[in-house]
């Protein structure tokens, strides 16, 4: 049937020369292999455009990566976080890997009359009996996405009228695949064709409703329909805001494995290098833009981010659509340029091509009189995140928000030293002194005066050390935290030390704040420090510290075992060290607060909650963000240093919330967050009627009051 189609001619005897079925098959050969050639060339420009990125290897530690593409793809981990749209998209995507038999199969026939893959057996009836189930649950999934969309509105699926037309085309368009294979079903099995021996639960009752007569016609035009609409939507993807139906699975495989929050370090000593930070998509790796390719404009991320529930302008999602506008616009200029030099003596610019040349600049062309930040991504957007990831949390095809929105703060502050101004105190204190605020760095232990504690320096024989960090060494509120804790550890019979004046910010702030210079710094100098002292075991009370230090440091020299100190808590319970007497508290009740560095960044949720459920008399509530959908206190990203201008207190949204569940104790694990949440209590005057502590301190109550009895 090929053969013949390939001796076409113009002349119209074809006609005569072919029977009405063969005609079909030419027809429809001219159309897939059109529709074919079309989408491969769209699919080619979209590759091409991954070329003008960075090179990042993506396709390291396979079976971990295959399992996480089978985890979060296959098996939709994260799409069933919500409990309302989760099930309807499961729904879609699970029908589709069914309709894929049905779809090869209306595909071959369309070359050869009456193929199937009935020569499966019994494997081809399940088939058959699946596609009939799959395609009402998808029409109700359809029906309930129409619903949730267009008559209840979800705010995070409204958008402009593009946007709007977007999702019909592509929900009618799928509504339109399975309603005709289903009418074609049933009309074939009408005209006694079936291929398939097994009952069919819907298409069988429909063909019992169809005429013999009309069966032929309404097969031919529901199959053709359904060929067509299958094709179709393949082409249309390339140029919709649903490409991620093509690329959330690779998307899912190249994505990070472990702590996709740690940041890549910058390295300043390579040669050659004259930009750091992201400036345009062309300073991005191609995972970036891939990412944007993948966005599903669902909006989970904009839902569940501080910044833009308390009414800023910051939207992740935005963010991630408007890398992809900015990578369609400047993309093909970039590739039409590439090869060439830098016209009328201007300097060479090195755009990191993987393997081209030099990009030459025409000051004529938009793309280049355009940025992406300013033009594409507001500036004050950037610097609005909070970092807490929420957005990477809920993302159900793991885009990876934080660190793209970091790396155009590193441009913004390493290339334009564009910054709000509110940070360069913070800056230049950790340059000078070694920590944001204003102290000296010859006062960073006096914290410990009086308490027998040990430096390093003093006795380098040591169990564990005891990383204070900045607030913990310097903020009044904080030094409390850190005095419980060192007390409990004495209590216990831990033999830790500290390093007291040789500690140095750890450069957290620095790095989430695109000060990669500074934190690369201060990073290099801990490490030195603690490597020359031979440190193995490091415990600290700061979830920010604890991340750096175990999930960045060791891109840095710094291996090092790193626990949070409600770990460490629980393990001196659970080994015996601490013992927790079972009388001594009065009763009260405890509103938990997740920090966004110890849960989302290091997925330890339960550590702390177990030392507070091993407190007698504590009832410990729960709010309706916590685990890993807890809210962000609104310090994170460098934002403890920043003024809050726009909208609501993100601080505030939290301690609400937390103040809401009549708790009259809210525990704590993070000083950042202590600082935070103790300023909303304030602010709701509830600072004589709700105590704010960590749960170092609620144990330390309670370790004091045992002993009093």
């Amino acid at each position: 049937m090929v053969l013949k189609a390939l001796n076409i001619t113009n002349d119209f005897s074809l006609f005569k020369r072919y029977s009405p079925m063969e005609l079909r098959n030419i027809i429809f050969i001219l159309y897939f292999i059109a529709s074919v050639a079309f989408f491969a060339r769209n699919a080619s420009r979209l590759l091409s455009y991954l070329k003008v990125a960075k090179l990042d290897v993506r396709w390291d530690r396979i079976p971990e990566r295959i399992s996480q593409m089978i985890s979060v793809s296959f098996l939709q981990k994260k799409i069933l976080r919500d409990k309302s749209a989760g099930p309807i998209h499961a729904a879609i995507f699970w029908g589709f890997l069914v309709l894929m038999a049905s779809a090869l199969e209306a595909v071959v026939e369309g070359f050869h009359e009456g193929w199937s893959l009935n020569f499966l057996g019994p494997i081809y009836s399940a088939i058959t009996i699946l596609t009939d189930i799959v395609c009402i649950a998808i029409i109700v999934a359809i029906i309930g996405a129409f619903y949730r969309r267009f008559v209840v509105r979800v705010k995070r699926l409204q958008g402009n009228p593009a946007k709007q037309r977007d999702a019909l085309i592509v929900l009618g368009t799928i509504l339109t695949i399975v309603s005709s294979l289903l009418i074609s079903n049933a009309s074939r099995r009408a005209m006694g064709a079936d291929f398939s021996w097994a009952v069919r639960p819907i298409a069988g009752p429909l063909a019992n409703i169809i005429s013999p007569d009309l069966a032929p016609v309404l097969f031919e035009i529901t199959w053709w329909i359904h060929a067509i609409a299958i094709l179709a939507f393949l082409n249309y993807l390339p140029f919709s805001k649903h490409l991620h139906v093509l690329t959330s699975i690779p998307n899912t495989f190249f994505a990070t494995i472990g702590p996709s929050n740690k940041l890549k370090p910058i390295n300043f000593e390579e040669e050659g290098v004259e930009k750091f930070g992201v400036e345009d998509i062309e300073d991005f790796t191609w995972k970036t833009i891939h990412d944007s390719y993948t966005c599903t404009n669902c909006g989970r991320c904009t839902s569940v981010c501080p910044a833009n529930i308390t009414g800023k302008i910051l939207d992740p999602r935005h963010v991630i659509m408007q890398i992809r506008e900015r990578t369609m616009d400047r993309a093909p200029w970039l590739i039409a340029q590439n090869g060439k030099l830098v016209k009328d003596g201007a300097d060479e610019t090195d755009h990191a091509l993987m393997g081209t040349d030099a990009i030459s600049v025409d000051e004529d062309n938009a793309a280049v009189k355009r940025t992406l930040i300013g033009d594409y991504v507001p500036v004050e957007a950037l610097w609005q995140c909070t970092t807490c990831a929420a957005c990477m949390q809920e993302c159900p095809v793991m885009i990876e928000h934080v660190p793209a929105i970091v790396d155009m703060r590193r441009s913004l502050v390493l290339m334009k030293s564009e910054f709000p101004p509110e940070v360069m105190p913070a800056f230049s204190n950790m340059e000078n002194n070694f920590t944001p605020w204003a102290f000296s760095s010859s006062e960073r232990a006096d914290w410990a005066e009086g308490t027998g504690i040990k430096t390093v320096a003093e006795d380098p024989e040591m169990e564990v050390l005891f990383w204070v960090g900045c607030a913990g060494s310097y903020d009044d509120r904080a030094k409390k935290i850190t005095r419980s804790f060192g007390e409990l550890m004495q209590i216990a019979g831990v033999n830790f030390r500290i390093l007291g004046t040789e500690e140095k910010c750890t450069g957290d702030p620095a790095r989430r704040m695109g000060n990669e210079y500074l934190a690369d710094m201060l990073i290099k100098m801990n490490v030195e420090t603690l490597n020359g002292y031979s440190v193995k075991k490091i415990v600290t009370t700061c979830p920010h510290c604890l991340n750096t230090f175990k999930n960045e440091y060791p891109m840095f020299g710094g291996n090092f075992e790193v626990h949070h100190h409600t770990q460490f808590i629980q393990d001196m319970i659970k080994t015996g060290r601490l013992v927790v007497p079972k009388e001594g508290v009065s009763k009260a009740t405890v509103a938990y607060h997740d920090s966004c560095y110890l849960g989302r960044y290091n997925n330890e949720y339960e550590a702390p909650r177990a030392t507070l459920m091993n407190i007698p008399g504590l009832e410990i509530l729960e709010v309706a963000r916590s685990g890993d959908k807890g809210f962000c206190c609104g310090a994170g990203g460098g934002r403890m240093f920043m003024e809050e201008t726009e909208g609501k207190r993100v601080n505030v949204e939290r301690t609400e919330e937390l103040v809401a569940t009549n708790a009259n104790t809210i525990a704590l694990n993070c000083p950042f967050c202590m600082t935070m949440i103790t300023d909303g209590v304030k602010e709701m005057d509830k600072i004589d009627t709700v105590r704010v502590l960590d749960v170092s301190e609620i144990l330390l109550e309670q370790m004091k009051a045992g002993r009093a009895n």
